[in-house]
């Protein structure tokens, strides 16, 4: 993708300065080089069709600074600026220039106009998008696809009541249908005119009275216009022509929850999401819905398990249930549960790259490390290319202090990195830096804290760790807080960060400071680590009381700290 954009860039620097050149020079193509260029555009029209873009792109570029004349060519060119991934609203204006130039003098083309008026409606030019599509109606006026376009184009545009009326030239010709309803009732909804609505659903609704579909749309219509018993009505009739429909017990669990029955929706839903004609997508969502409702009202009962027990009990097979159950336990902080589920969840959809980095991630929360380097190997099996599992591997090393290996692997990861990534190798020179530094290896931590910045010297990561290490030596401290200062101007919410520059302010002897910092980075993260320093920092400003009482708090989230031991245990530990 970088070569596409590199070459579209180059041409788009050709493109500018041949409008230059066309304001002061007069340039006639010969006829060979127009020959020449339509040959060259036919060839980068077969690459395309064999899928080989670079090419595409470089023979189409090519052609149009032979040719740029030829409006085709342009038309093209001007595609593919709008295409590119990351697009600006500037290159897209500059594409639909070019294309502009193929419309006025071809509308007639099929194809070329059609894509012209959509993208006009996309860049926020619904006018013009209307002008393009009229043209190509007029030319021809007996295909369906473009009468409805012409519709959709009136109604974007504003005018509701010429889209309603070529919608019903469209019935007049083609003959009615539930699409052409529809987009009727929302323009006349966008109208604000219920009975237009109204009559025109009702119309709909004679030609099938016993559609479950049609009787459940009719219902939604009246509730939406809060005309709540015939909205019941025709929900009522809805079930009866067809009693196994999940979806209208759905919309009778909306027609209770707006009724402020909520016993009533709590039983519809269970009804919708054990219906077996309800697609199991449909029930995720709704379940999903269901679940976040009841977590922000901090009901976690035994309901929302009885539900997971019956989907998966209509669908054993399905991985996408699991998966969310496993994001139900996760936010109930049931990690176990979390883990287990999106075990069931990979053992049916073994491929799934991100629920194997999902599964590694919760081990390393739940401190089991040896089984996230399992289910990493495991991944790997799967995924062998993937450096983001190799870095969780190294990571879990680094915990378990099996240091030698977590380095090993740094190396490894470090090989299969692109070298253009700068922020990611910077990231993982950072980590082996780390490491060092736990080793007391002050030569290699600066070694790689040094390589590192020299690879990217504004990552926060390692301007943050960098500092910290500083801080702890009480080395360089000046240093130290100018780069502490930047990670924190790159993350400003970042509390390990706030933290750290709280420290070499400590470690400057400027206590007052370092506790205005630590306040704001405990406000935002009680980790027990920030609140050891929050404890120390109150010790040197003379809160004595207040400092064993952080240090106690951090003792409850470590009991096996010893230096928090010591703290807590002894008041005069600063003093010796």
């Amino acid at each position: 993708m970088r070569r596409y954009i590199a070459i579209l860039t180059i041409a788009l620097v050709g493109l500018t300065a041949m409008a230059g050149k066309k304001e002061t020079t007069n340039n006639v193509v010969s006829l060979a080089d127009q020959r020449k260029a339509e040959y060259i555009f036919m060839e980068a029209q077969k690459q395309k069709q064999n899928d080989n873009y670079d090419a595409f792109y470089e023979l189409l570029a090519h052609a149009h600074e032979i040719d740029p004349g030829n409006t085709a060519i342009s038309f093209y060119m001007g595609m593919c600026l709008m295409r590119m991934n990351n697009t600006t609203k500037e290159l897209s204006e500059k594409g639909l220039a070019l294309m502009k130039e193929h419309f006025e003098k071809q509308p007639e083309d099929l194809y070329e106009t059609t894509f012209y008026s959509d993208a006009n409606m996309h860049l926020g030019h619904p006018d013009e998008a209307l002008r393009a599509i009229k043209l190509l109606n007029e030319r021809n006026p007996n295909r369906i696809e473009l009468q409805m376009r012409l519709a959709e184009a009136y109604s974007r545009s504003g005018d509701f009541a010429q889209s309603n009326a070529t919608y019903d030239s469209i019935a007049a010709l083609f003959g009615n249908a539930i699409q052409i309803t529809s987009s009727k009732i929302e323009n006349y909804m966008a109208m604000s005119d219920s009975t237009g609505a109204l009559k025109e659903m009702h119309s709909l609704l004679a030609t099938a009275p016993q559609n479950d579909s049609y009787n459940l749309a009719m219902s939604g219509l009246f509730q939406h216009y809060g005309m709540s018993d015939s909205a019941l009505y025709y929900l009522d009739r809805a079930q009866e022509y067809a009693p196994d429909n999940g979806l209208i017990y759905l919309t009778r669990a909306e027609y209770c929850q707006q009724a402020g029955d909520s016993a009533g929706y709590e039983h519809q839903i269970y009804n919708a999401l054990t219906a077996e004609q309800l697609d199991v997508d449909t029930k995720l969502g709704v379940l999903l819905s269901y679940i976040r409702e009841k977590l922000a009202k901090e009901d976690t009962t035994q309901r929302i398990n009885n539900l997971f027990t019956v989907l998966i009990q209509q669908h054993p097979h399905e991985a996408k249930i699991h998966q969310l159950y496993s994001e139900y336990f996760y936010a109930k902080k049931d990690i176990k549960g979390a883990i287990e589920q999106l075990s069931y969840s990979l053992d049916v959809n073994p491929t799934d790259a991100d629920g194997w980095r999902n599964m590694v991630i919760l081990n390393m929360m739940d401190d089991n490390y040896a089984e996230a380097i399992k289910v990493s190997e495991k991944a790997l099996e799967y995924n062998p290319d993937n450096t983001d599992l190799y870095g969780y591997v190294a990571g879990c090393y680094h915990q378990m202090k099996e240091y030698p290996k977590a380095i090993s692997l740094y190396e490894k990861i470090l090989t299969m990195t692109d070298s253009t990534d700068l922020e990611r190798n910077a990231d993982i020179i950072t980590a082996m830096g780390d490491i060092y530094s736990e080793l007391k290896d002050s030569v290699k931590t600066v070694e790689c804290y040094e390589r590192a910045l020299k690879i990217d010297p504004i990552n926060s990561g390692t301007l943050n760790n960098y500092a910290y290490y500083l801080a702890q030596r009480g080395e360089d401290l000046d240093r130290a807080e100018r780069m502490a200062a930047l990670a924190i101007k790159d993350e400003p919410d970042n509390a390990n960060f706030i933290d750290t520059y709280a420290w070499v302010y400590f470690a400057k002897k400027d206590y007052t400071k370092a506790l205005l910092y630590i306040k704001d980075a405990v406000e935002k993260d009680e980790d027990n680590h920030l609140l050891e320093h929050y404890g120390d920092i109150l010790w040197f400003n003379d809160e004595r009381e207040a400092a064993v009482e952080q240090w106690t708090k951090a003792l409850e989230t470590d009991p096996d700290n010893e230096l928090l031991q010591r703290k807590v245990k002894d008041k005069t530990y600063y003093e010796k």
